[in-house]
């Protein structure tokens, strides 16, 4: 589940928000699920909370999480959706190697964006 991260760029290839894109705003490795930013927006009736008076009520529209399998990474090089493999880059000095994630269309580094 470690492929896809928080900030990555998305493409919805299946369901009914197919060909949609947007931002991964977050990941729940333990579900196989991604939240994505205007992907999967729900409405939700919301009585009002006298423990919580600030916070909203009435009809509340929100994002809920989707399957992982769903979406694909673009890549910020070639722009299109691609699957994402590894490759371990050497450093200066012992023990310096680093893993970075990759394009398998084009083979450009992908970077994390945290």
């Amino acid at each position: 589940m470690g492929r896809i991260v928080k900030g990555d760029l998305v493409l919805v290839i299946s369901g009914k928000h197919k060909g949609e894109t947007g931002e991964v705003l977050k990941v729940f490795p333990k579900e196989n699920k991604v939240l994505v930013k205007g992907i999967n927006v729900v409405k939700r009736h919301v009585k009002p909370n006298p423990a919580n008076p600030s916070a909203p009520s009435g009809i509340v529209e929100a994002e809920r999480p989707i399957h992982a399998s769903k979406v694909m990474v673009i890549c910020p090089s070639c722009g299109k959706p691609t699957r994402i493999g590894y490759k371990f880059i050497e450093g200066e000095g012992k023990r310096s190697r680093r893993k970075v994630r990759v394009c398998k269309r084009c083979g450009a580094e992908i970077p994390k964006k945290r």
